[in-house]
């Protein structure tokens, strides 16, 4: 059983508990943070929490791509620079990060903001799929018409009913489908993986160079 903490001061039992409520923090964490933050100098914790909230109050979604952004278009929707006959479907804002710190890809992106689960009863209608669909109906009328969707969706049952779902929605339109490679990682061990990641790798076999 938890021996429950007993704080000094209620301003900071309040401010632990809010803390706590992060993901991966727990209460002793909470605790050194709180203590942390109140033996800086003042501005800085004021710095911090003038973030936050500018943050949550004023942070805006792509009104194409739906991911986070401080305008209307984001900066990769925005530029020139990226492709805009490639659109990479993900589920959420951190897996656009995690595929541009690669610099691998210069496609746009779509964020879904989520996927069908039915267990958390998350359907279709509950995630940015329309908008996909009238991107890639409306680019056809444009210099830049979209020509390949990846689906960049995690490889859980989840992952895969999304895909199976946008796949039948998109195939109407003659837009190429393509998903991301899914294999034995870099420095891994044959003997570790798992009989589905392992087959995968073998039915999705390259060429070797």
């Amino acid at each position: 059983m938890l021996t429950k903490l007993n704080y000094p001061s209620k301003l900071i039992e309040q401010a632990i508990d809010e803390i706590a409520k992060l993901p991966g923090i727990g209460k002793k964490s909470a605790l050194r943070m709180a203590l942390h933050l109140l033996k800086r100098d003042e501005k800085h914790t004021l710095k911090l929490a003038e973030a936050i909230v500018a943050m949550r109050t004023q942070i805006r979604y792509c009104e194409q791509c739906h991911n986070i952004s401080d305008t209307e278009l984001c900066g990769i929707c925005a530029s020139n620079k990226r492709d805009k006959t490639l659109i990479c479907v993900v589920e959420d804002a951190r897996d656009v990060l995690a595929i541009e710190n690669t610099s691998q890809y210069r496609g746009l992106y779509h964020v879904l903001g989520g996927i069908i689960s039915p267990l958390e009863g998350i359907g279709p209608n509950d995630l940015k799929i329309e908008s996909l669909i009238n991107r890639i109906t409306s680019s056809k009328t444009t210099d830049s018409p979209i020509t390949e969707i990846i689906l960049g969706l995690s490889p859980t049952m989840e992952g895969d009913t999304t895909a199976f779902y946008l796949t039948k929605r998109i195939k109407p339109f003659g837009v190429k489908l393509t998903t991301i490679a899914r294999g034995i990682p870099i420095g891994g061990d044959l003997e570790y993986a798992d009989e589905i990641t392992l087959g995968r790798s073998i039915v999705s076999r390259i060429a070797y160079e």
